[in-house]
Formats: C-alpha cells, structure tokens, sequence
C-alpha cells in the first residue's frame, strides 16, 4: 500500500472520519493539523466534514547528533514531553537536553506567528476534535498535540493518520478517544515510505490552506 500523495491519504481519511461522525454522532469537529506535512492530509477532511480547519504547531525534540530521532515533543507552552525509556537507553536526561527544547521552543512560537498572527487559537472545549497527520512513527509529537487538546476538554478527541507504526498507534489509544488509521503496515520504518510523492511543504503552502478556510 502507497498513496499517491498527502491529498489522497487525506481522500480516504475522510471517508472514514464522516462515517465515525455519523455513527456516534459526533457534532461540531474542529480538524487540527499537525503542520506541515498534516495540512495536506487535513484539508480534504475539514471539506469533507465541512468543519474549521486549523494547525496545532508540535516540535518534536530529536536526539544530539541524530535529530529526527525523536526523545521527546513540544506542543504549546506546555511543559516538554520525554520518552523516559529512550532517556535512559541513550544515556541522556532532560537536563541535556534544555538547549534543544529551548530551540524548538522558539521554532514553534515561530511557525505560530507565521501561520496565525494575531488570531487567537480555535476552542476546542465541547467540540469533537480530531488531530490530523500525514502519519505516526514514534508517536511523540501526536501524543504531545493529544495532550494539548485534551487539557482544553474536548467532547471527543480522535487521531487521525493515514498510516501508522503499529506499536506506536496501540501506545496511544489511552491518548485519544478514538484513534482512525487505515493502514498498520508491519515492517513501518519512515512515513515517508508508504508515500509516492513525500515532498516537503513549505510555509507558504501551509498558509495558503489557512486562508482557504479564513
């Protein structure tokens, strides 16, 4: 199984999402992204569903020397999320590991200001919200986004990915009320494997779909 990009992932994602809305009755989503590669996925969701489409900016915290290897997640200015496991399994602690949370710390306030501005963030409080992403690997920046969401009350918080490592989506069935992947593929190594055309979106493009919506 492969898509052929992030808008027919998003195609199928949507599919299921209105049947699950339909049969539980889910009123008022709210779709946020995890950007960039989640907004692609996002827009034909939120359409399909005719609900807000907004972004959740998460940074994930790589290990020194190996970045996209991911020890931990940020999202907001909640305090960071570590995999103590993988901590201890690399010989790292949190303390270490300060000068790259206070990196991505300031990456993410970034990325906010250039896809929101002054806009205040949507409210999810009593609203179904689903977490949408391209995909899930380790599953640090999903659970640090579910966490997020979850501290402002939702009425129904879902996951949302095309594809997933299988072992990462079962860690976060406590995290999400309902976790929505089609594709469990064993053998998963990199999201981008299960795509055809896996090309980075930019900013620019991020934005574009933002002000489709606003």
């Amino acid at each position: 199984m492969r898509f052929q990009n992030r808008a027919e992932a998003g195609r199928e994602l949507a599919g299921l999402l209105v049947g699950l809305c339909e049969r539980e009755g889910l009123a008022d989503p709210l779709v946020l992204a995890l950007p960039r590669g989640g907004i692609a996925v996002a827009e034909p969701v939120a359409r399909a569903l005719g609900a807000p489409l907004d972004v959740l900016v998460v940074r994930k915290i790589g290990a020194p020397h190996h970045e996209e290897f991911a020890v931990g997640a940020l999202a907001a200015d909640d305090p960071p999320l570590f995999h103590t496991d993988t901590l201890r399994m690399l010989g790292l602690t949190e303390e270490s590991l300060a000068p790259v949370v206070e990196r991505e710390r300031r990456e993410l306030h970034r990325r906010e200001q250039r896809y929101r501005g002054d806009r205040p963030p949507p409210d999810p409080a009593g609203r179904t919200v689903i977490v949408v992403d391209d995909g899930l690997a380790t599953g640090a920046t999903a659970c640090a986004a579910l966490r997020h969401v979850r501290s402002r009350r939702p009425a129904h918080l879902v996951l949302a990915v095309p594809v997933g490592a299988p072992d990462s989506l079962d860690a976060l069935t406590g995290e999400a009320d309902t976790v929505v992947c089609p594709h469990r593929p064993t053998g998963f190594a990199a999201v981008g494997q299960w795509y055809n055309d896996f090309e980075q979106l930019t900013d620019a493009q991020v934005l574009e779909a933002l002000h489709a919506q606003h």
